[in-house]
């Protein structure tokens, strides 16, 4: 009995032991106490107002969320920088009157990351994603939120994995 006590509290040890090497979220854990995001200016030829300040905010917030990092305005030990680069509509599917039967809300972001702790980790990409929705209108208010906000999900997802999330 007292064996099997031994063997419970060590493999309950280990158990626990390995969760400090990942986190739930799947990041890493990095030489890293700070990190920085600077303001995502937009430079898209189609301009939308506020995106640039959205796109920023939410950077902000998913590695607040799924890591104990600290955010500050200067010196990060992670850097994220860039610029939205594309906000583009385009028609997918024509119907037989020549009109749009869905259209694409495509978001591109170029971001530079820079680990102050391991350049290694250091890289420049471009990452995408889209909304379709039926072309017969033309997405405004909330509902134009709304699609920003799933595509950014998805972004800045993209950009958290591939600065703290690599296997």
């Amino acid at each position: 009995m007292k064996f099997l006590k031994l063997i419970s509290f060590i493999l309950l040890a280990i158990c626990f032991n390995s969760c400090s090497v990942y986190n739930f979220t799947g990041a890493k854990p990095v030489d890293a106490k700070t990190f920085q995001v600077n303001f995502f200016q937009n430079n898209a030829e189609l301009i939308e107002p506020g995106i640039d300040r959205k796109f920023t905010i939410k950077l902000q917030e998913i590695i607040q969320n799924q890591t104990n990092l600290t955010l500050t305005n200067s010196n990060g030990d992670l850097l994220y920088e860039g610029e939205i680069v594309e906000y583009r509509i385009t028609p997918m599917q024509a119907t037989a009157a020549q009109t749009a039967a869905e259209s694409r809300l495509t978001i591109s972001v170029n971001v530079r990351f820079s680990n102050k702790n391991k350049e290694a980790d250091n890289f420049e990409k471009r990452f995408s994603f889209y909304r379709d929705y039926s072309g017969n209108t033309l997405p405004t208010g909330s509902v134009l939120n709304d699609y920003i906000d799933e595509i950014y999900e998805r972004i800045t997802q993209d950009i958290f994995n591939e600065s703290l999330a690599k296997w």
